[in-house]
C-alpha cells in the first residue's frame, strides 16, 4: 500500500469512527468540490483531520461556514491560535461578523476534540461575545466609548456562555452625558452587535418600559425602591465589559451594595422558588418533561437556582461566595461546608453533562434549543457527538438515555434536599458543615425564625431507632423545604411535632409518609397554612393519608353528606349525640379546608361545600329531636344563599305548624334545643353559631313562629330590610313540605308587591348606616372585606336591590348577578366587576379565618398581612393594591347603579 492510500484510509477510518460518517462523508464531498484538493492534503495532517471531521459531523452550520468560507480551514488547522481582531479601519461590520465566525469555529473545534473541558469552552465564548461588544462600541461611537459602559448579564456575565445564547446586557451612562446621546449610540452598539448575535436588554430596570440606558445613581434608586427579588438574583451574573473603568468600578460597588447590604428574608427566597416552580409547571403543560434540559425537573435551572440562591444568603456574610461563573461558587459552597461535599461533586458532574448536552444540541444548527429530541434517529446521532457508542450489552442511545436520566434524577433530588440537608447535620454536631451563625441566617432565610426551637424539633421527630424515626430523618430535608413554601413554616414545623407525638398519631404520620410523599407535602403545606385543620387532624390523626387522596378529598353530594350524618347519629343516645355530629362536622370541614389551602376548590366550590356540610349537620340534628308537628329551619342571610363562609354564623328562621300553646311550646322547644345543642356549652364544643335575630321582632320575638303568624305578620307588619332579608329565604331542615309551603307564602310580600321609591331610600339608608357604624373597632375601614367600599356588603345589597326592583329570584349573590344580566337589568361588564369584587374578598376573607387571624380586613400587623400574602401566592404589597383595585372599580358600580349617582 502506497504512503497516499495508507492515509487516505485513515480519513475513511476517521470518518467511520465519527458520529455521524454519512453526514462526515457528505461534508467532505462538499469540501472538496468547493476547495479542490483538501481530501488528498487532509490526511496528511492528523490534528486538522480530526478537527475537521469532528465539526462535519456534529454541525450542519458549520459544515456550511467550511464551504463557503475559504479561509476557515485555517482556522482549524491551527486551533491553538485565537484569529487577529481587525483593528483600526480594517474593523467593519462585515469583518467583525467574519472575525465572530472564525474565532466560533476554532471554540467548537476544541471542544468537539476534546482539547477544552465545559468551563473552557463557556468562558471563551464569553470572551468572544465581549469581544464582539468592545468592537461595536467602538464601531458605534467612532472610537472607544468613555461615557458608556456595557454590563454583561446572565450567561454572559458568568462567564459561562452557550453555543446558542443570547446575549444579555444592561448599559451604564455617565451622568455628564445627555440622555439621548447615551440611548443613541446603545441602540446603535446593539444593532452592530446583533449581527454577531441576538442582544437582549431586557433585564434592565422596567425591562423593555423602561430606558435603554441609566446612569449609576438611576440604578441605585431604582434597586432601593422597586426592584424585585429576581432582579436582586440576576445581579449576581451582573459584570462591566467595556467603557471606562472608573465608571464600570462604580456601578460594581453600587451593584455589590444592592445585593450584600441587605437581608435575604423567607418572602424574598419564596418568590423565587415560587417562579421557578411555574417555569417547571409550563414544561410540563407543554409535555416536555423528561426532556426539558435547562427547565425540568433535574435539568441546568436545579443546578444554577439552588447555587444562586444558596449565594443571596449566605453571600452577604461571606464574600468568598460572590462568583458569577455557576461551577466556580458551587465548588466554594462545597468547600465551605455549605453544601455537603458529595452533593458539591455529584451537582458539578451532572452540570457539565447536562451543559455539554445543550451545547451538542446547539451546535448542530447554531440554534437556541434546550429539548432533547423525541425522534430516536436525532436523539442516536446525540449521542453519539456526545462519545457514547454501542457495545454489545447495549445501543449508544441507550446508553445516553439512561445517564442522562440518572444525572437528572440525582440532581432533582439533592436539588430538594440541598438547603437543608447540612442544617440536619449541624444540628447533630458534623464536623466540617455549617457554623451556627450560617445555620441561623439560612433558617431564617426561609422563614424560620427561632434556630433552637428547630433544633429541638428536629430531635423529637428522629428520637429514638424506630423504622419510623430512620424514615423520617431521611424525609427531614424534603419535609423542611415543603414547610419553608408554606405560609408559617414555625407554625408547621410545631403542627408536625404534635403529630407526631403520641402512639397512634405517630403510626399514622409514619405510614402516610411512607406511602405517599404527596401526603406529605400537602400536609406541610396544610400545617403551615391554617391552625384549625392542624387540630382536626390531631383530633382525628387517621385523616392524615387523606390529605394526599384525592379520591377522599372528592367532594360528596349533599345526600351522601345528610346519609352520612344521620348514621352518626344513628347509634348515639342524647347525651353523646352532640359530640358525634361536631365529629362528623370536623372531619368533613377538613376535607374542604384541604381542597381549599391547595387550590384544587374555588370560592364557589368552597361555599357551596360548607353551605352542604351545615346543611346535612342541621338536618341529622332536627330528626334527633324527634319533632311532634311539621316544623322547619329556614336558612336566611348567606347560609340562604348558599354561599357559607369558614367564619359564618347559620342565620335561620324557625317555623312551624300548629295552633294553641301545646304547638308552640313544642316548637320553642325544637328552636332552643337546637341553639344550644349546636352552640356546645363552651367554644370547644361548637359545631355551628345559629342565629336567629332575622325572625320578626327580633330578639323580642318568639324563637319559633306558625306558618299562619309568618303570614299574617308579612302582611301587616314587616318592613323594608325583613323583604330585603327574605330573598335568601330557603328551607334547609325538617318538614320539606312545610319548607315549601312558607317559601309560597313569602312570595306575595317579596315579589308581588311594587318596590317604591321610598323602600329604594330605606334600603340605601340601610346600607349607609352599616357603612358607618358596623366597622368594629381595631379593623382596618381601608381594607375591610366585608364592609368595605365596593367590598361583599357592596355587591349583596347591589344585588338584591336589583332583585327586587325587577323580580329576579335568586337566593346567593353570584348567581343573582349572572341572573341579573342575563335578564338586562345590570349591565355585562358591571357584573363583572362586581363578581370580581366578591371572588376575591370572599377568597380573601376565608383564608383569613383558615390562618387563624381572626377579624374581617386585611391584617394591620405586617407579619400576619405577609402571612396571608403567602397563602395567595402574592406579597403584601400586592394584595392591598389588589385590594384596592378591585374594590375601586367595585364601588363605582355600587355608586352608580345601587346609590343612583352619576
Amino acid at each position: 500500500m502506497t504512503g497516499t492510500s495508507a492515509r487516505l484510509g485513515e480519513l475513511e477510518e476517521a470518518i467511520e469512527r465519527s458520529a455521524a460518517p454519512s453526514a462526515a462523508r457528505r461534508g467532505l464531498e462538499r469540501l472538496e468540490a468547493a476547495h479542490g484538493g483538501l481530501s488528498t492534503t487532509l490526511p496528511d495532517d492528523e490534528a486538522l483531520c480530526r478537527a475537521v471531521v469532528a465539526v462535519l459531523a456534529a454541525s450542519r452550520s458549520l459544515t456550511l461556514l467550511l464551504e463557503t468560507d475559504a479561509d476557515a480551514i485555517a482556522v482549524l488547522r491551527d486551533l491553538g491560535t485565537r484569529p487577529v481582531m481587525p483593528g483600526g479601519s480594517a474593523l467593519d461590520e462585515d469583518t467583525l461578523r467574519r472575525w465572530k465566525a472564525h474565532e466560533y469555529l476554532r471554540i467548537a473545534g476544541r471542544d468537539l476534540t476534546g482539547l477544552d473541558d465545559l468551563g473552557d469552552t463557556a468562558a471563551a465564548l464569553a470572551a468572544l461575545a465581549q469581544d464582539v461588544l468592545v468592537a461595536a462600541a467602538t464601531l458605534a461611537a467612532g472610537g472607544a466609548p468613555e461615557d458608556l459602559v456595557v454590563v454583561g448579564m446572565g450567561k454572559l456575565g458568568g462567564t459561562e456562555l452557550n453555543y446558542a445564547s443570547d446575549i444579555d446586557v444592561m448599559f451604564v451612562g455617565d451622568e455628564g452625558t445627555g440622555p439621548a446621546r447615551l440611548e443613541a449610540q446603545a441602540r446603535e452598539l446593539m444593532r452592530v452587535a446583533r449581527r454577531c448575535f441576538r442582544v437582549d436588554a431586557n433585564l434592565r430596570p422596567e425591562g423593555r418600559d423602561g430606558p435603554l440606558v441609566r446612569t449609576v445613581s438611576s440604578y441605585r434608586a431604582y434597586w432601593e425602591r422597586w426592584a424585585r427579588p429576581w432582579e436582586f438574583q440576576a445581579l449576581l451574573k451582573a459584570r462591566p465589559l467595556t467603557g471606562s473603568p472608573e465608571l464600570a468600578a462604580t456601578f460594581t460597588a453600587a451593584t455589590e451594595a444592592a445585593l450584600w447590604d441587605r437581608p435575604w428574608d423567607a418572602d424574598d427566597l419564596r418568590s423565587l422558588r415560587t417562579m421557578k416552580v411555574r417555569a417547571e409547571d409550563e414544561v410540563a403543560r407543554k409535555r416536555l418533561e423528561g426532556r426539558e434540559l435547562k427547565r425540568g425537573s433535574g435539568g441546568i435551572r436545579d443546578i444554577e437556582f439552588s447555587v444562586q440562591l444558596l449565594q443571596l444568603v449566605h453571600g452577604r456574610h461571606d464574600s468568598a461566595l460572590r462568583s458569577p461563573t455557576t461551577l466556580d461558587a458551587l465548588a466554594e459552597l462545597g468547600a465551605a461546608g455549605y453544601v455537603a461535599a458529595g452533593d458539591a461533586a455529584t451537582l458539578d458532574g451532572a452540570y457539565r453533562f447536562l451543559r455539554t448536552v445543550e451545547h451538542r444540541l446547539q451546535l448542530a444548527e447554531q440554534r437556541q434549543v434546550h429539548v432533547v429530541p423525541s425522534d430516536e434517529g436525532d436523539r442516536e446521532l446525540l449521542a453519539r457527538v456526545l462519545g457514547f457508542r454501542g457495545t454489545a450489552d447495549a445501543t449508544a442511545l441507550a446508553q445516553f438515555d439512561r445517564e442522562l436520566a440518572r444525572r437528572r434524577a440525582s440532581v432533582r433530588a439533592i436539588h430538594q434536599r440541598l438547603y437543608f440537608r447540612p442544617l440536619l447535620e449541624a444540628f447533630a454536631g458534623a464536623e466540617g458543615g455549617l457554623s451556627p451563625e450560617a445555620a441561623e441566617t439560612r433558617l431564617a432565610a426561609f422563614g424560620f425564625r427561632d434556630a433552637e426551637r428547630t433544633r429541638q424539633a428536629v430531635r423529637e421527630l428522629t428520637r429514638g431507632l424506630t423504622r419510623s424515626s430512620r424514615m423520617m430523618h431521611q424525609l427531614l430535608p424534603l419535609l423542611f423545604g415543603w414547610l419553608s413554601d408554606s405560609p408559617d413554616p414555625d407554625r408547621g414545623l410545631l403542627g408536625l411535632r404534635t403529630l407526631a407525638s403520641g402512639s397512634q398519631r405517630s403510626s399514622e404520620l409514619a405510614r402516610a409518609f411512607r406511602e405517599s410523599a404527596e401526603t406529605a407535602r400537602r400536609l406541610c403545606t396544610v400545617l403551615g397554612t391554617s391552625p384549625l385543620l392542624g387540630e382536626i387532624l390531631h383530633h382525628n390523626p387517621d385523616l392524615i393519608s387523606a390529605v394526599g387522596d384525592d379520591d377522599a378529598l372528592a367532594v360528596q353530594t349533599a345526600p351522601d353528606l345528610v346519609e352520612q350524618a344521620g348514621s352518626t347519629l344513628a347509634w348515639r343516645d342524647a347525651d353523646t349525640r352532640t359530640a358525634g355530629l361536631k365529629r362528623f362536622k370536623e372531619r368533613r370541614l377538613l376535607e374542604i379546608g384541604v381542597r381549599d389551602v391547595i387550590g384544587r376548590s374555588d370560592v364557589e366550590t368552597t361555599a357551596a361545600g360548607l353551605t352542604a356540610l351545615a346543611e346535612a349537620t342541621l338536618q341529622a340534628a332536627v330528626a334527633a329531636l324527634e319533632p311532634e308537628l311539621p316544623f322547619t329551619v329556614v336558612a336566611m342571610g348567606r347560609f340562604g344563599g348558599a354561599e357559607l363562609s369558614y367564619a359564618s354564623d347559620l342565620d335561620v328562621v324557625f317555623v312551624y305548624e300548629g295552633e294553641g300553646p301545646p304547638d308552640f311550646a313544642e316548637a320553642e322547644r325544637l328552636a332552643a334545643t337546637l341553639l344550644r345543642d349546636l352552640k356546645g356549652a363552651t367554644p370547644t364544643a361548637r359545631i355551628y353559631l345559629l342565629d336567629a335575630d332575622l325572625r320578626p321582632e327580633g330578639r323580642q320575638g318568639p324563637l319559633a313562629r306558625s306558618l299562619d303568624g309568618f303570614r299574617a305578620y308579612f302582611e301587616r307588619w314587616a318592613q323594608v330590610w325583613e323583604r330585603q332579608a327574605m330573598l335568601r329565604a330557603r328551607p334547609v331542615a325538617g318538614d320539606a313540605d312545610l319548607g315549601r309551603r312558607f317559601v309560597d307564602a313569602l312570595a306575595p310580600f317579596v315579589w308581588e308587591r311594587p318596590v317604591g321609591a321610598e323602600d329604594v331610600r330605606e334600603i340605601r339608608r340601610s346600607k349607609a348606616r352599616i357603612e358607618r357604624e358596623r366597622i368594629p373597632a381595631g379593623e382596618d375601614p381601608q381594607f375591610h372585606l366585608k364592609l368595605g367600599r365596593g367590598s361583599l356588603s357592596d355587591v349583596e345589597f347591589c344585588a338584591q336591590l336589583l332583585q327586587l326592583e325587577h323580580g329576579i329570584p335568586s337566593a346567593g349573590t353570584m348567581q343573582a348577578l349572572s341572573r341579573l344580566v342575563d335578564a338586562g337589568a345590570l349591565d355585562g361588564d358591571d357584573g363583572a366587576v362586581l363578581a370580581e369584587a366578591y371572588r376575591f374578598c370572599e377568597r380573601t376573607r376565608n383564608r383569613l379565618y383558615l390562618l387563624g387571624a381572626g377579624g374581617d380586613a386585611l391584617p394591620q400587623a405586617p407579619e400576619d398581612l405577609a402571612r396571608l400574602a403567602r397563602s395567595l401566592d402574592t406579597t403584601p404589597v400586592e394584595l392591598r393594591e389588589q385590594y384596592r383595585r378591585v374594590t375601586r372599580r367595585s364601588r363605582a358600580v355600587v355608586e352608580r347603579v345601587f346609590y343612583g349617582r352619576s
